[in-house]
């Protein structure tokens, strides 16, 4: 293979990326940010690819979730709160269904930039350039607001590096807290609708009650106060990738110091592209999304690419298909990574494939297709003898009404209530928690089965 450099993506073709008409206010923004400090450091990395290693193995599971694209104008310490509050919920709920621990993996402090389906969009008549995200343009529909602008990648550094920075705390302060953090979950299972998660809930509690009992608890374990978190975002933004990234002095490797994950679209895995041959030369855990077209063919060329010394961990597979599809596409792909012998971890996108238009002109998915496409990735897993190794969601903390379905049971008619994403609709943290319940659930019953093999 041939050698890597940081900037060897500009040699490739490019898709899903803006072209910046001042090339010269372009240069000075890269070079600003190239001298500012990465935002992540390699020893994290290298401890996530080792946890995501074990998730390849079904000793882990990971919970990767969070924003669809994060905004300037909705940024607040509130929001990064809400969503890692309701993460570190959804984490003790599977940790409990799968008796192993769960990799918390945000899709937080750099998840800026989005592919679309076309380049341009038109409104009565008028045609512009799509949104990109807000480190590109801006989503008003305004000729003036669509222009790309360079600059826009300092204010998502900055925004970057001060969400960090609330979640290093939070995750270290006492906020994570296990006891305080089940009282959260506690509270949405009074709900008369969540009673069934109920007797979930009160199992944990019995165990927290048992933990304590035996001296283990948050006053003498430091292990019950403090968790580990990781960001991740799609690697879509080559320019602010490339001006970040840094050579790791212990290793002489390279890392991409915009988060600890990135992840490769199902819009950008062109096996000569500029997106995996930037991917391809970071010590960073890659994720690579695999859809309905990803072909056998294309997904031996990534994971050789990807993955050269086939490390466990490196490479996560990130199958998105949609509701009804997943028994079509994931076993072909399961049998090209065992033919290849090649080491992946498994994580189901059951958000990607299941975006309709609802009658209310919103776009929507419904919590049950969502449900349905989790339920298929573990049946397939499970009758060809591979690991799922995780899940992936696009949620948020807030109380938005994006997604229909769940407990409280969000219609079409309420989608206008609280729609606030920029891009595709969320899970609030009510169907977050919910779905969390509903995987345990699979976990659980995948555990029991194979103790009951072994005994058998």
């Amino acid at each position: 293979m041939t050698e890597w450099h940081k900037s060897g993506w500009r040699t490739k073709p490019r898709v899903q990326m803006p072209d910046y008409t001042d090339p010269a206010k372009l240069e000075a923004v890269e070079a600003q940010l190239s001298k500012y400090p990465p935002l992540v450091f390699a020893g994290e990395a290298r401890t996530l690819k080792k946890e995501l290693g074990a998730a390849s193995r079904g000793d882990a599971f990971l919970l990767q979730g969070g924003d669809c694209a994060e905004a300037f104008d909705q940024f607040s310490a509130n929001g990064i709160r809400d969503t890692f509050k309701v993460m570190l919920q959804m984490a003790m709920v599977l940790t409990f269904g799968a008796k192993v621990p769960v990799v918390k993996v945000g899709r937080m402090a750099g998840q800026f930039a989005k592919p679309r389906s076309a380049p341009t969009e038109t409104v009565d008549g008028v045609e512009l350039p799509s949104y990109r995200g807000d480190i590109i343009n801006d989503l008003p529909f305004t000729a003036e607001a669509r222009i790309p602008d360079p600059a826009k990648m300092l204010q998502a550094y900055t925004q970057a590096a001060a969400t960090l920075n609330l979640l290093r705390a939070f995750s270290t302060g006492g906020f994570a807290d296990v006891h305080q953090v089940h009282g959260w979950t506690l509270g949405f299972t009074e709900s008369e609708k969540a009673s069934k998660y109920r007797d979930m809930a009160n199992r944990i509690s019995d165990t927290l009650d048992f933990m304590k009992a035996a001296g283990v608890d948050s006053d003498r374990a430091h292990t019950l106060q403090t968790v580990d978190f990781y960001t991740s975002h799609e690697s879509l933004l080559l320019e602010y990738e490339e001006a970040l990234t840094r050579q790791d002095s212990t290793s002489g490797k390279w890392l991409a110091g915009s988060g600890h994950m990135i992840w490769i679209g199902d819009r950008t895995r062109q096996p000569d592209g500029a997106h995996v041959e930037f991917a391809r030369g970071v010590l960073n855990p890659v994720g690579l999304k695999c859809g309905p077209t990803t072909t056998a063919e294309d997904l031996k060329v990534l994971m050789s690419k990807l993955n050269p010394d086939n490390e466990e961990g490196k490479l996560t597979l990130i199958a998105r298909f949609g509701a009804g599809s997943v028994g079509e596409h994931l076993p072909r792909l399961i049998k090209t990574v065992q033919e290849e012998g090649a080491n992946v971890t498994w994580v189901c996108d059951p958000m990607h494939g299941n975006t309709i238009k609802s009658s209310t002109g919103y776009k929507t998915r419904p919590f049950d297709s969502v449900l349905r496409e989790v339920k298929e990735f573990f049946a397939v897993h499970n009758a060809e003898g591979t690991v799922p190794g995780g899940v992936h969601f696009e949620m948020t903390g807030q109380d938005v009404t994006e997604c229909t379905g769940g407990v409280r049971a969000v219609s079409e008619e309420d989608l206008s209530d609280r729609y606030h994403t920029a891009c595709d609709p969320r899970l609030n943290a009510s169907q977050s928690l919910e779905l969390a319940f509903l995987v345990a659930e699979e976990l659980t019953a995948r555990r029991e089965a194979q103790v009951a093999v072994k005994a058998g």
